[in-house]
Order: C-alpha cells, then structure tokens, then sequence
C-alpha cells in the first residue's frame, strides 16, 4: 500500500514543522507551502491525496486558492482539501465548505483531531473506491450516479461535485424516499464528528442542489423535511 500524501499550504512555518513531524510519525508522506502561488504549483507536481489549507495566506485566501484547486485540470481538482478556519467564525467555514472544501479545522487544533479527520476523509475516499469496484450506475430520470467513476451526469452533462458531497448524494441515493436526519445521513459516510455548531451537512445540500437541481430555489430531487431533515426523491423526472 502507498504512503497517503498530505500537502498543506500555510504560511506558518512553525505550526507546518509540528504538522509535519506528527503526520510523519503517523505515516504520511509530507509537504509544504508557505504561500497560495507555490502551493498551487506543488499540488500540480506532487498530486497529494489530501491538501490542508490555511485560510490566511500572505499572497491570496485560502477561500481563492480552493476556488483555483477546484478549476484544475486532468483529475487534480478532485483531491480531497481540509480547511484551517478561525476558531468561533463560522462563516469562514460555510464559504469554504460552499467554494469546495471537503472538511474544516478551527484554529487552534490538536494534532490528533488533525489526524483523525484526515484519516476520516481519506477513508470515506478508500472505502468508496472499493465498493464502487462491483457498484452499478444509479438513475433516476434525467439524474446519473456512476459510482465506478465517481461521476454524477444530468441529461448527460457532468455536475460538479466535490468527493465528499458525491459520498453524501450516493448514501441518499441508496436510501431514496427514506426521511434521513442530519446525523443519519453524515453516520451514512462515516464522516467527522457532529460539533455543538454546525451546518455543513446543509451547506453541502445547498452545493448538491446547485450541481443537480434544475431549480435549486425549488427543488425536486432532495426535499427538505422541516425539523426532520432531508429524502432523496424516488421518483425524479
């Protein structure tokens, strides 16, 4: 099995050294950018599994260089990136999940929650890949789920969506007309633990909505069930 190659772009060489060290001792490739422009330039020549990305950057944001992340070319623009937001600012966290982000750290963090949601992300990743090995395509009406590709077509023209939010859309897919909480749906991909505050799991909605939806405003394939949570509808056209 290959080493998991972690990129993180931060402009804080201290915190990237103590980064760097434990995710080696965890057994991780590591690397380091100390600015958006070069970290962009990295990511194209190392193809990480998994980029961290500060928001603070001395060059652009965080929010400008997943904006640029997301726009690359040949499969790069799908690596899975975790976010270091300013701890008690939750709209950092919500534009970042909204642009692409798959995760978000508030700073500061220990490093074994560091650890443990990159090893959440990653598995999800891993266990997708495996399971998509013998899965067949999903349809329903003009809407395609292939999940030996990892791709999601509507009346054959590719949405975009970040692997993370193609993991929630193929749990609610295989639950179609199921009434699905909040909590149900993100046990539904193993994904990072629940925090005292926290929308991304509608954040996310909103960003698969706009990928699949014909009228986001008003949709017909993911329903919202008010105080309960969210069915993937069975029936689409």
């Amino acid at each position: 099995m290959s080493t998991p190659q972690i990129l993180m772009i931060e402009d804080d060489a201290r915190l990237a050294q103590m980064v760097g060290e434990y995710l080696t001792q965890s057994g991780f490739g590591f690397s380091h950018a100390a600015d958006g422009a070069s970290g962009l330039e990295l990511l194209q020549q190392r193809q990480p599994d998994l980029v961290i990305l500060d928001l603070m950057l001395p060059d652009t944001d965080g929010l400008e260089v997943c904006r640029r992340i997301r726009a690359l070319p040949n499969g790069l623009a799908k690596v899975s990136v975790l976010m270091l937001t300013a701890k008690g600012d939750p709209m950092d966290r919500i534009i970042g999940l909204e642009i692409g982000a798959d995760d978000y750290l508030p700073k500061p963090f220990e490093p074994r929650e560091l650890l443990a949601r990159i090893r959440a992300v990653l598995r999800r990743r891993s266990e997708s890949t495996s399971a998509a090995a013998t899965a067949v395509s999903m349809r329903f009406g003009s809407l395609e789920i292939d999940r030996n590709a990892r791709t999601v077509t509507v009346g054959g023209a590719p949405a975009d969506l970040t692997s993370y939010q193609f993991d929630l859309l193929v749990a609610m897919a295989e639950r179609a007309g199921r009434v699905l909480t909040r909590d149900q749906i993100m046990e539904a991909v193993r994904g990072r633990e629940l925090e005292a505050f926290d929308r991304s799991i509608d954040v996310h909605m909103g960003r698969i909505r706009a990928a699949i939806e014909v009228d986001p405003k008003n949709p017909k394939r993911i329903l919202t069930v008010r105080g309960v949570g969210y069915v993937f509808a069975k029936q689409q056209d």
